[in-house]
């Protein structure tokens, strides 16, 4: 079986990092994948991008001119909006490769118009990775729930207006995915409900598969050792936070997290309580959190990830959203419980004072609760390491992921050769 991801990036950000995870995993079970990417960060043979300079070019100048009708929206949020007008060159790329199915992940930033969807003249199965493909143009939702009927006076480009951008976009997903062989994939339980209660994707097919890791390379490490190799310190509670772009995205919940670690560091544990912080560098006026703060900046590779994630005694994912939370399942992988809220897509990864803590959406004092609760006893953080652990092996690895997931590729195609309509 040949399999051809398509995704902007193959490795550049979490939603590539996931891509990239299940190709690998997917070639570990023997079947023949490939990625065709925009843009190429890795070494790896199998991913195909523009070698052509000027194709690389052109594809950074098409992103500009994506982004000219949101000029429009002068009081636009500093949201991710994409709304992939502009012609590519894919389903030629695609035709030269002729995979036997196609597999979509996140192909937002001018890499695939629309239209061009239903011109993939293979079967489909899109990874979800975040909010885009049900709605006008935004990744994340927030509060809004416009995409169960047509978007349009859309909260992140401040409109009133019902025929905005938006509204467009939508439209013009209704009309070039109206009769396309699609099946979906869903990394957690809450953004599939999601995807069913659209109006774009109400009548199709969507499975539940969690994203995998490769829990070789993120496993417990000593922690001794994994504090000396980062330089910090070793006779204190470490507390961990990080994302890309960990304390300037909104959705991060950095908001959320600064008032909990003070109201910690009011309740009397400043002095047994440090925090690190990567994903971010020390800004020039950093903000006061109430515990001495350690940035790591940005780590790119997994074996930083899994050495960071082990120094630490907890970790911390207070957004508002996620699709999954790969920085939760990474963390669990490592020994290391997580504080999330009790929403959205880690519900399905955090379990409730087994592997960690799910405090009320989304209230501050809770979160700090859930953090204290958990560093307050030995003998209960030592539990809640091993069920992390063990939560990562039963439900999280790439093995696990990759044979669902041949398993769906396989029931495809089988019932698109008994199909009359196929070729």
């Amino acid at each position: 079986m040949k399999v051809l991801h398509l995704s902007t990036h193959d490795i550049g950000g979490g939603a590539a990092r996931a891509a990239y995870r299940l190709h690998t995993g997917l070639q570990d079970i023997g079947l023949q994948s490939q990625m065709l990417v925009q843009e190429k960060s890795s070494n790896d043979k199998t991913v195909i991008a523009p070698k052509i300079r000027l194709f690389q070019g052109i594809a950074k100048a098409k992103l500009t001119f994506e982004c000219l009708p949101l000029k429009l929206y002068t009081q636009k949020k500093n949201t991710p909006f994409f709304i992939q007008w502009l012609p590519d060159r894919v389903i030629s790329k695609v035709a030269q490769i002729n995979p036997d199915i196609i597999n979509l992940h996140w192909i937002s930033g001018a890499f695939m118009q629309i239209e061009t969807f239903a011109k993939l003249k293979h079967p489909l199965v899109w990874t979800l990775h975040d909010m885009w493909g049900f709605t006008g143009g935004c990744h994340v939702i927030g509060e809004c729930d416009r995409y169960k009927v047509s978007c349009g006076a859309c909260p992140q480009l401040n409109s009133i207006n019902e025929w905005d951008l938006s509204r467009w976009v939508w439209r013009r997903k209704v009309k070039a995915w109206k009769n396309i062989n699609l099946t979906l994939v869903s990394p957690s339980s809450w953004l599939a409900e999601c995807a069913r209660s659209s109006s774009l994707f109400q009548n199709l097919r969507i499975e539940v598969i969690p994203h995998g890791l490769d829990t070789q390379k993120y496993r417990p490490i000593n922690q001794h050792f994994a504090r000396e190799t980062l330089k910090l310190p070793q006779d204190k509670k470490l507390i961990l936070f990080g994302a890309i772009e960990a304390t300037s995205d909104r959705n991060k919940g950095f908001h959320l997290l600064q008032p909990a670690l003070q109201e910690l560091s009011k309740a009397g544990w400043k002095d047994n309580f440090e925090v690190v912080i990567f994903g971010a560098s020390q800004p020039e006026n950093p903000p006061d959190l109430g515990f001495k703060t350690y940035y790591l900046g940005h780590l790119y590779d997994d074996l930083s990830l899994a050495t960071v994630y082990s120094a630490a005694d907890v970790m911390l994912v207070p957004s508002l959203q996620e699709s999954f939370g790969q920085t939760a399942s990474e963390s669990l992988a490592c020994g290391t419980p997580v504080v999330a809220f009790n929403s959205t897509g880690l519900k399905d990864i955090v379990e409730h004072q087994q592997n960690g803590y799910l405090a009320n959406p989304y209230e501050v004092d809770d979160f700090a609760k859930g953090i204290a609760w958990i560093l307050e006893n030995e003998q209960r953080l030592e539990k809640l390491s091993f069920y992390a652990r063990k939560k990562a092996e039963q439900e999280f690895t790439l093995e696990l992921q990759a044979r669902r997931y041949s398993a769906l590729f396989e029931e495809i195609l089988m019932v698109g050769k008994k199909s009359p309509f196929s070729n």
